[in-house]
């Protein structure tokens, strides 16, 4: 059996070796989420620091009512402009991300005790506002404070007055926790890797194969097409395995050779003991990609569509991983037993520095090892049927 295998392996690794498709698509697939993620990073690394470091221009309605608050804005490296001529249109358009209107009857209420009324112009369904909306709201209610305060001096009133609870925060967060938050969409592009890593050798061998006219003499040969099925398995795991592996070297080169602080304002780094465990955490994805890729593949009429649902397929898997950058959940059980979705959550866990349950690791690599044995039974009854040879 294992002779069988091992000749049907190595037939195959060689043939994709030939194959500068394939070769191109494995690399293709090791290095596009490092570079995607180093391009994220410095993009949205500087385009924050700029924001942050750049005066804020804030157009001002009404700015003779309220002589202070302007200059108290220009101190704190905001640029007044001229009001614009409709202010919420303008807002709306994007012309201005935030436009600030004083009434006319500011500095009588000011001087009377009267809450002196501001408004804001903002429009929330713009994202690249955020910042600029948050600075200006944090501007006005410093000066809130400001006036707030001189009035209790005036009354010989401390400012502590307003002051019952004194909240202290203790941050506990360490600085690969605050790094891993950055880059909690890496489980993402490991999905990838795992899902496109194999996917045009899974293609070849029998979609390829089928439209090449090379299967039907392979099956007429006296060989278990059990053995068939788990050779070009093996030759899949491999490849698969390859891009995976480059993949977190790739990362591995990314976190600890750029200087990624200059982007994002913290240290990032990736230990060699981290990146193993990933590595080992992730190998069960690697035979359930390859199993799904050969019962598609098998499945499939021909390559163009073999390759139309392979290529569809990452997505599905690689979703939470989406879903965990930006709404992280505590794992249970439950979660973990999820083929991907428990190893993406345990990923996340050690990039965190966070300890990892061993039960939740083995539940992980057993549910996912399992699905991928029914798979590859799947896949060798496939073919045993006649209709291999025509797909479906």
């Amino acid at each position: 059996m294992f002779d069988q295998m091992w000749i049907v392996f190595q037939k195959e690794v060689l043939d994709n070796l030939r194959d500068r498709r394939a070769l191109a698509t494995t690399l293709l697939s090791t290095l596009m989420g490092p570079a995607i993620m180093l391009l994220l990073l410095m993009v949205i690394g500087r385009t924050v620091e700029q924001q942050i470091e750049k005066p804020l221009e804030l157009p001002v309605v009404g700015a003779e009512y309220a002589p202070n608050l302007i200059q108290f804005l220009k101190q704190n490296n905001v640029e007044i402009l001229p009001p614009p001529d409709d202010p919420e249109e303008q807002v709306r358009v994007g012309d201005f991300e935030v436009v600030l209107v004083i009434s006319r009857n500011f500095g009588e209420n000011l001087q009377s005790g009267i809450p002196a009324t501001v408004q804001l112009i903002v429009d929330d369904s713009r994202q690249s506002s955020a910042l600029d909306v948050k600075r200006a709201e944090r501007l006005l209610q410093r000066y809130n404070d400001q006036i707030a305060a001189l009035r209790l001096i005036t009354r010989g009133v401390s400012p502590s007055i307003l002051l019952p609870v004194l909240v202290e925060t203790i941050d506990v967060a360490t600085p690969q926790s605050q790094a891993a938050q950055l880059l909690g969409i890496m489980p993402y592009f490991i999905i990838f890797a795992v899902f496109l890593g194999g996917m045009q050798l899974a293609v070849d061998t029998t979609s390829g194969e089928r439209e090449r006219n090379s299967l039907e003499p392979l099956l007429i040969n006296p060989v278990p097409r059990r053995d068939l099925v788990l050779g070009k398995l093996a030759a899949t795991v491999l490849f698969t395995t390859v891009s995976l592996l480059g993949t977190l070297i790739a990362f591995a080169l990314l976190f600890n050779l750029v200087p990624l602080e200059d982007f994002v304002g913290t240290r990032v780094s990736l230990g060699v003991a981290a990146l193993v465990r990933i590595f080992f955490i992730s190998l069960p994805m690697v035979g359930l990609a390859s199993a799904i890729q050969i019962v598609f593949a098998a499945f499939s009429r021909n390559t163009k569509e073999a390759q139309a649902y392979l290529s569809f397929l990452p997505l599905i898997p690689a979703l939470p991983g989406m879903f965990l950058a930006f709404v992280p959940v505590k794992p249970t059980l439950w979660m973990i037993l999820i083929p991907t979705f428990g190893q993406q959550l345990l990923i996340n866990q050690i990039m965190r520095a966070e300890p990892v349950l061993p039960l939740n690791v083995w539940a992980s690599v057993l549910m996912t090892l399992l699905i991928a044995v029914l798979l590859t039974i799947l896949a060798i009854r496939l073919y045993h049927r006649e209709q291999i040879l025509f797909g479906r």
